[in-house]
C-alpha cells in the first residue's frame, strides 16, 4: 500500500491475572489508507476489539502492550498518555460497542458533544453548539437543536448509535476505529448506520477499522479484510479475494458456517471445537485441534504470516487449495455468503 496513514507492525498485547499471562494478541500487522476501510473478522475472543484498543493506547492500561503502531510515522506506543490524548478523538476516533454502557447516562448529548469540541478545538460556546446540532443532523438524527438537552435513554438504541457517530466525528478524524457499531440493532438500522459510515468516509477521506462478525458486511462495504484467530491474523487480503477465495482453514470454516442456500430442516455447519484459552494456547498452530488438515509441523510449530502474492497474507502450512474437497468434508460450500455477488464483492 502507498503511504498508509497507519502502520501496525508486530503488535503483541498481554494481560496477568493472578500470576498467569494472556497473550490476548501476537504479532499482529497490517496497514489503513485514507479513505480504505479494513474488516476485521473472527469469532469472538479472536483479539479485535484488543486491537483497537492496543491502537488507540486503551489496553496498555491494564496490560503490556509491544511492538510498533506508526500513525503518520510516528510510532504511537511510545507516547505519553498525556500524548495520546492530543491524538485520541482529534486524529483517530473510536465508535465503542455498546452505546448505552458508552454513554454517559448522566450528561445530555450536547454535553457530551461539546465536551469533545472543547477538548480539541478552539471553538467558543457558541460555536461548539452550533457544530453540535451540525453533527447530529449530519447523522440523521431528526430535529437536532431540540435533541442537544435529551439524555441517552431518551433515544433509541439506532439513534445512540448515531450520536456515538457524531461524537466520534466531531472533530474531523482521519481515522474511525468501529468496534461492532451495529450490534443489536434491527437489520433496517444496521443497513443505514454502515451507509453512514461508507458516506462519511467517502466524504472525509477517512480510514476505517470495522470489527464485525458479519462476512456479509465485510462483503459490502470493506475493501480488505483481515481474519483473526486466537489473538493473530491468519488470513488477510482484498475481500474479493478473500470472500471468493479462503485458503486458510478456518476462513473457510467461518464461510461455511453462513447459513445461505441452506435447505429447510437442515443441520447448519459450525466449525468443529471451540477456540482455545488464552492461558493454555497450543504450542504451534492455534487452529491445529479443530482443523481437518492438521499434520505434525501444524503442532509443533506457529505457521508465520507470509505474502502469498497480490496483496494476499497467509499463516497456514496447509493452504487451502480445493474448495469443493474441502466442502465436501463440512457439508456445504464455502464460498457461500449473504451478498456476494460479483458487484458487492468488486
Amino acid at each position: 500500500m502507498n503511504n498508509p496513514i497507519l502502520e501496525v507492525q508486530g503488535l503483541s498485547t498481554t494481560f496477568h491475572r493472578g500470576g498467569v499471562t494472556l497473550p490476548a494478541l501476537r504479532d499482529v500487522s497490517f496497514n489503513v489508507g485514507k479513505g480504505e476501510v479494513l474488516g476485521l473478522v473472527g469469532e469472538s475472543g479472536s483479539g479485535k476489539s484488543v486491537t483497537l484498543r492496543s491502537v488507540l493506547g486503551l489496553a496498555r492500561r491494564y496490560g503490556e502492550v509491544t511492538g510498533q503502531v506508526r500513525w503518520q510515522g510516528q510510532d504511537l506506543t511510545g507516547l505519553s498518555e498525556r500524548e495520546m490524548r492530543h491524538i485520541r478523538g482529534r486524529e483517530i476516533a473510536m465508535i465503542f460497542q455498546e452505546p448505552m454502557t458508552s454513554l454517559n447516562p448522566l450528561l445530555t448529548v450536547g454535553r457530551q458533544l461539546t465536551e469533545t469540541l472543547k477538548a480539541h478545538t478552539d471553538l467558543n460556546r457558541r460555536a461548539r453548539k452550533d457544530r453540535a446540532i451540525e453533527m447530529l443532523d449530519l447523522v440523521g438524527i431528526p430535529a437536532a437543536a431540540s435533541r442537544l438537552s435529551d439524555y441517552p435513554h431518551q433515544f433509541s438504541g439506532g439513534m445512540r448509535q448515531r450520536v456515538m457517530i457524531a461524537i466520534a466525528l466531531a472533530v474531523g478524524p482521519q481515522l474511525l476505529l468501529a468496534d461492532e457499531p451495529t450490534t443489536a440493532l434491527d437489520v433496517t438500522i444496521q443497513a443505514q448506520i454502515l451507509d453512514l459510515i461508507l458516506k462519511l468516509s467517502q466524504d472525509m477521506d477517512m480510514g476505517v477499522i470495522l470489527v464485525t462478525h458479519d462476512l456479509g458486511v465485510v462483503a459490502q462495504t470493506c475493501d480488505r479484510v483481515a481474519v483473526m484467530y486466537a489473538g493473530r491474523i491468519v488470513e488477510q487480503g482484498a475481500v474479493r479475494q478473500v470472500l471468493k477465495g479462503p485458503r486458510h482453514p478456518y476462513t473457510v470454516g467461518l464461510m461455511q458456517s453462513v447459513p445461505e442456500g441452506v435447505a429447510p430442516r437442515t443441520q447448519l455447519y459450525s466449525v468443529p471445537g471451540t477456540p482455545p484459552s488464552l492461558a493454555a494456547l497450543p504450542q504451534g498452530c492455534a487452529f491445529a485441534p479443530r482443523c481437518a488438515f492438521v499434520s505434525g509441523p501444524c503442532a509443533a510449530q506457529r505457521p508465520e504470516l507470509e505474502s502469498v502474492g497480490e496483496g494476499r497474507e497467509l499463516a497456514c502450512f496447509h493452504p487451502v487449495e480445493a474448495l469443493d474437497g474441502v466442502a465436501s468434508k463440512a457439508g456445504a460450500h464455502p464460498a457461500s455468503s449473504p451478498h456476494m455477488t460479483e458487484e458487492s464483492a468488486a
